[in-house]
């Protein structure tokens, strides 16, 4: 306990889902928390179980304005952000003859430009403090392509290089960015009725753990890169996928291997 004692966060999507088990997991381990969604019932009732060490801000990750009052909430109510959790996101399943050129602005606005907007809003308070620390979550598809999710894949992609750009413009004043790249969680993207079973949807879809992964799995990632423990790393990538994109990798060996 106390990995981020005194330490003040946002995170966005925190409704439910990843965003809901990292803030509860940053906030019992010291952590102040701003939580952000669109979502506000969940939101509220996430904040409010959490209790005083716990903001929520309805939150549109597209408008500047919106980040604007996020940041003064975190200000007015802790006096610092230590911490930004990009992790809200949404996702479509389309080959790319049936997206539309809307449908692409639309996932990028919230998945590229979202987390753009956070950064640029949270980057200076952390220069000035020389310290700070930036978890954005990507994806598995920030890693590879997947058929049928272009529009998504583009988005987690560009994710992955802005951190790598952020953590060079960064490093010079002790502030850090990576990102996580979580595989098939157990979420409301991946099981919005909450009915499939774990191991054959693993099974299907070739994960080597035979399970889906967990909410808590992917907070603890974003801890771990939160917290001082990460001190020196900077620029990286995690994948929370039970070895799902190392398989890949041990496919493209093997047949360098016969070749």
């Amino acid at each position: 306990m106390g990995r981020l004692q005194g330490k003040v966060a946002i995170i966005t999507g925190a409704a439910r889902g990843q965003g809901e088990a990292t803030a509860r997991l940053f906030a019992d381990e010291g952590c102040s928390v701003v939580l952000t969604d669109i979502l506000a019932a969940g939101g509220e009732a996430v904040a409010a179980s959490i209790g005083e060490r716990a903001r929520f801000v309805r939150h549109n990750v597209t408008d500047a304005a919106d980040w604007e009052t996020v940041v003064q909430t975190a200000l007015s109510a802790f006096g610092k952000v230590d911490i930004l959790v990009n992790n809200a996101a949404i996702t479509m399943y389309n080959p790319i003859e049936q997206t539309t050129r809307d449908d692409l602005q639309r996932v990028l606005s919230v998945n590229v430009v979202g987390p753009f907007l956070g950064i640029k809003a949270v980057l200076p308070l952390m220069k000035e403090a020389r310290r700070g620390s930036i978890v954005n979550i990507s994806s598995v598809n920030g890693l590879r392509g997947t058929m049928g999710m272009s529009a998504y894949d583009a988005c987690k992609w560009a994710v992955r290089g802005m951190t790598k750009s952020i953590a060079l413009e960064g490093a010079p004043y002790n502030v850090r960015a990576n990102s996580v790249h979580p595989g098939a969680i157990d979420t409301p993207m991946l099981n919005p009725t909450g009915t499939f079973e774990s191991e054959p949807l693993a099974r299907a879809f070739g994960i080597p753990f035979g399970r889906i992964g967990q909410p808590a799995e992917v907070a603890y990632a974003s801890l771990f890169l939160a917290s001082d423990e990460a001190s020196y790393i900077s620029g990286a990538e995690l994948a929370v996928d039970g070895a799902w994109t190392a398989g890949l990798t041990s496919n493209m060996q093997e047949l360098d291997n016969a070749s």
